[in-house]
């Protein structure tokens, strides 16, 4: 049963991902989050009216894409506050960061972690941007910098890489 009920609102939950989140990545990750939601509400018994499936899953399509669009307000907001409170052309200052250690955490990482890592703080580009180049969706590119950054997080502060 939930094998047919993917296959019924995939295409349906991709399609309004598409109209009003404007990119195929994210539309995709929609997908992803509203089924799980959906099949996860039914293993439970929290969808009152199983009858009624399909205006419960547009229903949480709805709330989800209301939900990203306010986590990105969200960040565009604190992005402004912070530039706001900084300095025209600041710089933090590396004294006292430990390069070689840095160097070596790095270098522990495997390729494409790395890759991901120096593309996002070194180029400056976005997980859009990154997926184009390495061939991977926006979401595996925000998991693959997430568990990077707790790699080099780990090894930063002692830990082995």
């Amino acid at each position: 049963m939930e094998r047919e009920i993917c296959l019924r609102y995939a295409n349906r939950i991709r399609a309004y991902g598409l109209r009003h989140l404007r990119d195929a990545a994210a539309a995709q990750e929609l997908v992803q989050q509203v089924l799980l939601a959906v099949l996860s509400a039914l293993r439970e018994g929290r969808v009152e009216e199983p009858e009624r499936l399909d205006a419960y899953v547009f229903g949480t399509c709805r709330n989800a894409v209301m939900d990203l669009r306010r986590a990105e307000t969200r960040q565009r907001r604190l992005a402004e506050q912070t530039r706001s409170v900084l300095p025209d052309g600041y710089e933090p200052e590396w004294v006292g960061l430990d390069r070689i250690r840095l160097t070596h955490c790095l270098a522990a990482l495997e390729a494409r972690e790395r890759a991901v890592v120096l593309a996002t703080f070194i180029e400056d580009r976005n997980a859009e941007e990154i997926g184009r180049a390495l061939s991977l969706t926006a979401g595996n590119v925000r998991v693959i910098r997430h568990r990077a950054l707790s790699q080099l997080q780990s090894c930063m502060d002692g830990g082995e890489a």
